[in-house]
């Protein structure tokens, strides 16, 4: 077998090694091993989760031969949780597999406590009233619990876990933190030591961009109360008086100054967001609480003590034309801040568990530090649970999103996708399932999600009568296209939520398969 670090090479350059780890210790429950869930599967078991569990009572059929590539002729007539987790155990052998024969649904009902083994359930295929009842079960337990189902061209994925909290989130877009518009004392006296005005040419070009920013605002500031520019002439006119301290074309040194002079401008303190997680209640901590929020209570007494109202300094600085002496001058200044408020993080940390009465060494430097260097991009999601949604999803987004003509496919499918259960749970088996009663499954259908509108608080609400055909000519078919899908949306929320790194998707992400488009639905 190859060795573990160099089979994984790729998707350690993404989560590293701490992800790669939690995966591996994951163990994941999988309902259903129909498409959607043999895909999903597929890729976990690629990526080096450590243990599966299949659970299906179905055997496979003629039918299954043409949405599955896991199984093949040779399988049908057999049990297909058996088939399909031996095609997964092919295809990683360090991945624990087992299958139990068993439909799901009686499970649920019989043996509850069963789930409480895993670190998080794959549930595929479930009709609204088993669905209710495993996202009870999985918040009780507090196991992770993701929701994923094909049906024709429209399928959906929805994560429900009480709260998940993420310290590597990992924006797209992040502004870089230097402080250029709050700098501290060893910053500032740094910048001051530089003479802008030097005669040497060379030397000129060669002063870094952080250097003239500070000193330019500080000499702004002087000139206008103690104010950084904020209006659109002021911004304009500060990036005129950078323009006129060049004293040729071609230095880039100033035309990164003139760049980056957003940076200045940007607000001081830290962001709506971190804020709001500072004053969440939890960061009241006592000792339940998770090491995450004894880490947000630390930050917030040091943002309000030490942090003078500043996040820690994450202390790395980007490439910028600069002379070796002033670059490693200006590195050792970032690092330097940065450390010494890890070690005020560190040493309130350390108190507050003191206080609490726990190990006032239980949570590693490694965490608190990574913690400090992520501070400022901390993320907590929450999730309704799928009973309140459905029972009683917030009105006036439901109404916004039915009345939205970007969105009114995605929360027609959303609509009928719960239609379509009510639907089975009346007449036993899914509109257009079976030929030959298309007309009157279609008006059943319709009368159904008219009932469901209303009973959600949307009279008068109707759903396109081309969009009620569609979902009738479905039949409850999982086509293997939309299934891979599907299976891929959910086994990468899967792995955000094991190695606790980008931010899960809030919501319900509904696919729609006609307009090839997927919309996220906040109920």
């Amino acid at each position: 077998m190859a060795e573990p670090r160099t089979k994984y090479d790729r998707q350690l350059r993404i989560w590293g090694e701490q992800g790669q780890a939690a995966l591996e210790k994951a163990s994941i429950c999988l309902l259903n091993c129909g498409p959607t869930g043999s895909e999903t599967l597929k890729n976990l078991v690629l990526g080096g989760v450590g243990s599966i569990t299949v659970i299906d009572g179905s055997k496979v059929e003629l039918g299954d031969l043409g949405n599955n590539f896991m199984v093949d002729k040779s399988s049908v007539g057999q049990s297909k949780a058996k088939c399909v987790c031996a095609f997964l155990q092919e295809l990683n052998d360090a991945v624990k597999a087992k299958f139990i024969e068993e439909y799901p649904e009686a499970l649920i009902e019989t043996n509850p406590s069963f789930f409480s083994q895993f670190t998080l359930v794959v549930a595929t295929q479930l009709v609204e009233d088993s669905m209710v009842k495993l996202d009870r079960i999985c918040r009780e337990a507090n196991v992770m619990l993701i929701f994923a189902r094909s049906y024709g061209l429209t399928g959906l994925v929805r994560i429900s876990v009480k709260e998940h909290t993420v310290v590597e989130s990992k924006p797209d877009h992040f502004l870089d933190d230097l402080r250029l518009n709050n700098p501290w004392l060893e910053l500032r006296r740094l910048a001051e030591s530089t003479d802008l005005n030097v005669s040497d040419p060379v030397a000129h070009k060669h002063i870094p961009y952080v250097f003239i920013l500070v000193k330019m605002a500080d000499e702004w500031a002087k000139s206008h109360g103690g104010n950084l520019p904020s209006t659109r002439e002021e911004k304009k006119e500060f990036k005129d008086l950078i323009k006129t301290r060049m004293i040729a074309m071609d230095e880039d040194n100033y035309k990164e100054a003139i760049d980056a002079s957003f940076k200045v401008f940007a607000p001081q303190g830290i962001s709506a967001d971190l804020q709001q997680v500072i004053n969440d209640s939890c960061a009241e901590v006592d000792s339940n609480s998770s090491d995450f929020w004894i880490m947000v209570a630390a930050l917030k007494e040091f943002i309000a003590k030490e942090g003078g109202g500043e996040a820690p300094l994450e202390g790395s600085i980007p490439d910028m034309t600069s002379s070796t002496e002033h670059y490693v001058n200006l590195q050792n200044i970032y690092f330097g801040k940065a450390d010494a408020d890890f070690l005020a993080i560190e040493q309130r940390v350390r108190n507050i568990l003191k206080k609490i009465g726990r190990d006032p060494n239980s949570i590693s430097k490694a965490i608190i530090k990574s913690f400090c260097k992520n501070a400022r991009k901390l993320k907590v999601c929450r999730y309704r649970l799928a009973e309140e949604e459905f029972n009683s999803p917030i009105l006036s987004e439901l109404q916004k999103y039915l009345t939205d003509e970007d969105y009114s496919i995605a929360v027609g499918f959303y609509i009928l996708l719960r239609a379509v259960d009510r639907f089975a749970a009346n007449y036993n088996s899914f509109p257009g399932q079976f030929n030959g009663a298309m007309d009157e499954d279609i008006s059943r259908l319709k009368t159904t999600a008219v009932g469901l509108l209303s009973d959600l608080g949307c009279n008068g609400s109707t759903l396109t009568e081309d969009l009620i055909n569609e979902m009738c000519r479905f039949g409850a078919a999982e086509l293997h296209a939309v299934a891979a899908f599907i299976g891929g949306i959910a086994s990468q929320e899967v792995i955000k939520l094991i190695t606790r790194q980008f931010v899960p998707m809030p919501g319900t992400f509904i696919f729609n398969g006609i307009d090839h488009k997927s919309q996220l639905l906040l109920l």
